[in-house]
């Protein structure tokens, strides 16, 4: 760039856009959005999808030569309405996607556009804060000790879980952080039920624990972790020689939202000498409701929880949390020097001297201007109208004949057709799904409970009204 350049700020680079450009571009991609926001209810839940048909379009873009932003933007736009499930959609019944809170999208483009980078304190010194103030008040709102609560956002519930399996690991056995796993006289194990979600699995691998380090609990009838099988496997490991370490608690389970009995866990925990770690990634959010909360109780005695607020707080992926009250383990787990980074702030932690990331997104920012906007009143409201919904799904569906398989206060509804013998039989039960799906007009999934298969609606759309869950009974009806 030459002087006068410089001065002037002439746009040199391809990179760089005008003032007006970008004004112009960002009004484009808002009326996208909008364009989208306002049709997608016309569009089908579930896309007529052939990955040859996708890869075909985008033959297109060779990148060899430019096009305009417009017909770039545009075109983008049309492949995700084309080729996505719509969980933006009030129809959408599904898996713990969220319909994104729009304050949550703006949230995301401040920090896109300022892009603050939270490896080191000192580089993104407002938007570490900004984190660790949303943290201590979630860790607060869930009754953790701490003054406080330490913990950072992570990239989703994979991650925390993850984070919340080397916190354990590092607090019971201290030479892992510098020898590993391979200095015990013992494999270590972990215990979570088995309707938990199968993460743990892939955890163990990233661990060096292997896959056959986690004992999947068995659940009593109402499909919570069942204390006494849970102690019966302790103590048999323990004779094996093996090193129980951590007891893992789901509240809300991904596929029927049960929450375990949690003070059980938690006194077995204490006496058997093991962390407690609770994965709360989707109900966790009901923390912001004074009706909801108590269902949550006894998630207070946690080590570590676990939650997502790009599930139940409706946050753009990705938003998980790792929430401790061990803020000096949590620091040992990931200690680190090195000379490149900048020196501490006293007062501070580096986020990278802290979690698994090193460069990270202020990922926290997006929740922190939605929670200062709407308040926590604003969100219990939200909540507490999904958790009716769900309350209306049931009574409808066992109205009409179907038998609800799952005993929960939170909006999911396993459900099955009770009228005839072949009411569990999981081909009929797609079937039933898939003509759901065909309509467009709603989406919903097959999931298995103890081995039982069902149907499975979940609610967390703030825009899903009555007349979604009715147009959902009529189109099971039809099915």
């Amino acid at each position: 760039m030459d002087g006068s350049a410089a001065r002037t700020g002439t746009t040199t680079t391809a990179l760089e856009l005008g003032a007006d450009e970008r004004r112009r571009l960002f009004g484009h991609v808002l009326e996208l959005i909008e364009r989208h926001a306002e049709g997608v209810r016309d569009l089908p839940g579930t896309p007529v999808a052939d990955p040859y048909d996708i890869r075909r379009h985008l033959e297109r873009y060779d990148f060899d030569g430019a096009m305009t932003p417009e017909a770039v933007l545009g075109d983008t736009a049309a492949m995700l309405r084309r080729w996505t499930v719509h969980t933006t959609h009030p129809g959408y019944f599904g898996l713990f996607n969220p319909n994104p809170a729009p304050l949550g999208v703006l949230g995301d483009l401040l920090t896109a556009a300022f892009n603050p980078q939270l490896a080191a304190w000192s580089h993104g010194p407002a938007a570490a804060e900004i984190d660790r103030h949303v943290v201590a008040y979630l860790g607060e709102r869930l009754g953790l000790p701490g003054d406080p609560v330490a913990g950072h956002f992570t990239s989703g519930g994979a991650e925390a879980n993850l984070t919340g399996v080397l916190l354990a690991l590092t607090r019971t056995f201290p030479e892992v952080g510098e020898e590993g796993v391979g200095a015990l006289p013992g494999r270590p194990v972990l215990y979570a039920s088995a309707e938990s979600h199968l993460a743990w699995l892939k955890i163990a691998h990233m661990c060096g624990l292997g896959r056959g380090a986690v004992r999947l609990v068995p659940v009593t009838p109402d499909l919570r972790m069942d204390p006494a099988a849970l102690a019966e496997a302790i103590a048999a490991d323990r004779a094996r020689g093996l090193l129980p370490f951590l007891v893992v608690g789901t509240a809300g389970t991904t596929g029927a939202g049960v929450i375990d009995p949690l003070h059980d866990l938690a006194d077995l925990a204490e006496t058997e000498g093991m962390r407690f770690h609770v994965d709360a990634a989707w109900a966790g959010a009901a923390a912001l409701s004074d009706r909801l909360r108590p269902v949550l109780d006894g998630i207070g005695r946690a080590h570590s929880v676990t939650l997502d607020a790009h599930k139940w707080l409706s946050m753009p992926m990705g938003a998980g949390t790792f929430l401790t009250p061990d803020a000096a383990g949590l620091r040992e787990t990931f200690r680190v020097t090195t000379s490149f980074m900048p020196d501490e702030i006293s007062g501070a932690t580096d986020p990278y001297a802290s979690s698994a990331q090193w460069s990270r997104r202020a990922i926290g920012l997006k929740l922190f201007v939605t929670l200062a906007t709407v308040g926590r009143a604003g969100y219990a409201q939200v909540i507490e109208r999904q958790t009716d919904l769900g309350a209306y799904l049931r009574g409808r569906l066992t109205g009409i004949g179907w038998r609800v398989l799952n005993d929960t206060p939170l909006p999911v509804v396993c459900f099955t057709n009770a009228r005839d013998a072949q009411a569990h039989d999981a081909a009929r039960l797609e079937a039933v799904a898939r003509r759901v799906l065909d309509s467009g007009r709603a989406w919903i999934s097959l999931t298995s409970l103890a081995g039982t298969p069902a149907l499975r609606a979940c609610i967390t759309n703030f825009a899903t009204t009555e007349a979604d869950v009715d147009s959902l009974v009529g189109e099971l009806a039809r099915a």
